[in-house]
C-alpha cells in the first residue's frame, strides 16, 4: 500500500533561514524517482535545485513560484510504493548537507500559500520530528494556540527568522507586541510600526500590550517598492553590518600601470592561454599580503583578537543581473597568472548564470574590487565583512604624465585601498598599497616574491 511522504525544505547550510521559489521542476502526478531534483531555489547565497530523497508519484506541492519558505516547512508529499520512515531517504539532498531534520521544532507556514490546485492553504504548522508512539499524526493534531502577548513564557508567534532578527538586531521585545497576522502571528510590519512607535525595550509589569496597527498602503504616485530579499537582501544586509563594526579608513594612489600593459600583451603574444588583467592585479595582491599579512585578517569581535590567516582565499566582485555578488577563488596564493585567470573566468560565468554554490560564495580573505569596468576612476568600497581590507581599482587611461623627467602620455590608474583600522596603522596599509603600486608600474618587482 502505499504511503505518502512529506518533504521539507531542507537546512541550506550556511545560517541560511529561508528560501524563494524560482521555478518548480516537477508537477502533481509526476513520477519522481531518488535525489530527482523537484524545485529551483533561490537563497541570500546563490540558486539551488533541490533534489527529493523519496521516490514515488508526487500529489500535492505548496507553495507557488516567488514564494519564500522558511527552512523546515514542507516543499511537496509523495507517495512511496511501499512503507518506509523519513529516515530512509537517500540523505543526499544537497551535497554536503544531507536530509536529516533538526530537533523537534514546529514551524509556520503563512497563511494563504497557494497549493498544487491553486487554491489558498489554511495556516499549518509542521512537526520536524514524527510523533511519539500512540500519539495522532501530526495533519490530525490541532495546532497549538499562540501565547498571550505579553505573556512570560512561551515562543512568540513570528512569521519568518529575519523578523526575529530585525526585532533583535534594534532592541524590539516580541512580548510586547500582538501581531497583526492570523492567531496573532507577529510580521515584519508590526515590529517596523512598533520602532516608528518607539515602543522597543523591555515590558514593564502591568504595562498594556502595544498592538502594532498595519502599515497603511502608500498614497498614490507614492513610488515602487522593491523587496530586499534574496541575492540582494543578503547584499544589504552584510554591507550594513560591516559599516556598522568595521572602522574603516581608505588611501588611495595615482600608479602609471603602462609597463603592466606591455607585460600582459608580450604574456599573449608568446602563445598559449592567455592572461587576464584581473589575473595579474590578483597576483601582485597575493604578494603584497605576503609582505604586509595584517591585512590578510579578521577581527574575532568576542574574544577581542586580530586573527592572522596562513592562506589568501581571493574574492573579487561580479555585478549579475540579481545583484553584486564576491566569488571566492580558493589558494589564490598558490596559483599563478594562468590558473588565476582559468578561475576567474569559471566563477564569473557561474556567478552569471546564477549557478555558484553557497561555498564559492562564502570564506574569502580579501577581496580585489575591479570598478574601472563600469568606467569611474575612483571609489571607496565598503570592506566586505569579515575581510579586513578590499583593493579598489579604477579605469585605465592615457594621461599626462612625468615619466623619466619629461611630460608623456602614460597608462594611468587610480588604487585604492579601504581597510579595517583595528587590524593596522595607516603605515602598514600606506606601505601595502604603495607596494602594488610598485609592482603596477614596474612589474619586475614582482619577480622578487616568485
Amino acid at each position: 500500500m502505499a504511503q505518502v511522504l512529506e518533504f521539507k525544505l531542507p537546512d541550506l547550510g550556511e545560517g541560511l533561514t529561508e528560501a524563494e521559489i524560482v521555478r518548480w521542476l516537477v508537477k502533481v502526478g509526476d513520477v519522481v524517482a531518488v535525489d530527482q531534483p523537484v524545485v529551483e531555489v533561490e537563497t541570500a547565497k546563490a540558486m539551488v535545485e533541490v533534489p527529493c530523497p523519496y521516490g514515488g508519484v508526487v500529489t500535492a506541492r505548496f507553495g507557488e513560484e516567488g514564494a519564500e519558505l522558511p527552512v523546515g516547512a514542507p516543499l511537496l508529499t509523495v507517495a512511496v510504493g511501499a512503507p518506509a520512515t523519513e529516515s530512509e531517504g537517500s540523505g543526499n539532498v544537497l551535497v554536503g548537507y544531507g536530509t536529516q531534520a533538526p530537533a523537534a521544532r514546529r514551524r509556520r507556514v503563512r497563511a494563504g500559500a497557494a497549493g498544487a490546485d491553486g487554491k489558498p492553504q489554511p495556516l499549518r504548522t509542521a512537526a520536524a520530528a514524527p510523533p511519539a508512539r500512540g500519539t495522532a499524526p501530526a495533519a490530525a493534531q490541532q495546532p497549538a494556540p499562540p501565547p498571550a502577548p505579553g505573556s512570560a513564557g512561551g515562543p512568540v508567534p513570528v512569521i519568518s527568522p529575519l523578523v526575529r532578527k530585525l526585532a533583535r538586531d534594534n532592541g524590539v521585545d516580541l512580548r510586547r507586541l500582538a501581531g497583526s497576522g492570523p492567531d496573532g502571528l507577529i510580521l515584519r510590519a508590526d515590529v517596523e510600526s512598533a520602532l516608528r512607535a518607539g515602543t522597543a525595550g523591555t515590558p514593564v509589569a502591568g504595562e498594556p500590550v502595544v498592538r502594532a496597527a498595519p502599515t497603511a498602503a502608500p498614497p498614490a504616485g507614492a513610488g515602487v517598492r522593491i523587496p530586499l530579499k534574496g541575492v540582494r537582501g543578503a547584499v544589504a544586509d552584510k554591507l550594513s553590518r560591516s559599516r556598522r563594526e568595521i572602522p574603516d579608513a581608505t588611501c588611495w594612489v595615482d600608479a602609471d600601470a603602462t609597463e603592466l600593459m606591455r607585460a600582459r600583451t608580450a604574456m599573449n603574444t608568446a602563445g598559449g592561454p592567455k592572461i587576464s588583467l584581473l589575473a595579474l592585479l590578483a597576483r601582485v595582491c597575493t604578494a603584497a599580503l605576503a609582505r604586509f599579512p595584517e591585512l590578510n585578517s579578521f577581527v574575532d569581535t568576542e574574544a577581542r583578537e586580530v586573527v592572522r590567516l596562513d592562506h589568501v582565499h581571493l574574492g573579487f566582485a561580479a555585478q549579475t543581473e540579481r545583484g553584486l555578488v564576491v566569488p571566492v577563488v580558493r589558494d589564490a596564493h598558490a596559483r599563478d597568472a594562468e590558473s588565476l585567470t582559468a578561475e576567474f573566468a569559471r566563477l564569473t560565468e557561474a556567478a552569471r548564470a546564477g549557478t555558484l554554490t553557497p561555498g564559492e560564495l562564502t570564506g574569502g580573505t580579501f577581496t580585489l574590487n575591479n570598478y574601472g569596468v563600469f568606467g569611474v576612476d575612483g571609489s571607496t568600497p565598503i570592506i566586505n565583512h569579515p575581510e579586513a581590507a578590499m583593493l579598489g581599482v579604477g579605469r585605465i587611461v592615457p594621461k599626462p604624465w612625468v615619466h623619466e623627467g619629461e611630460l608623456a602620455v602614460r597608462q594611468v590608474v587610480q588604487l585604492s585601498l579601504t581597510f579595517d583600522h583595528r587590524v593596522c596603522d595607516g603605515g602598514t596599509a600606506g606601505g601595502f598599497l604603495r607596494y602594488v603600486a610598485d609592482c603596477v608600474e614596474q612589474p619586475a618587482v614582482l619577480l622578487r616574491t616568485l
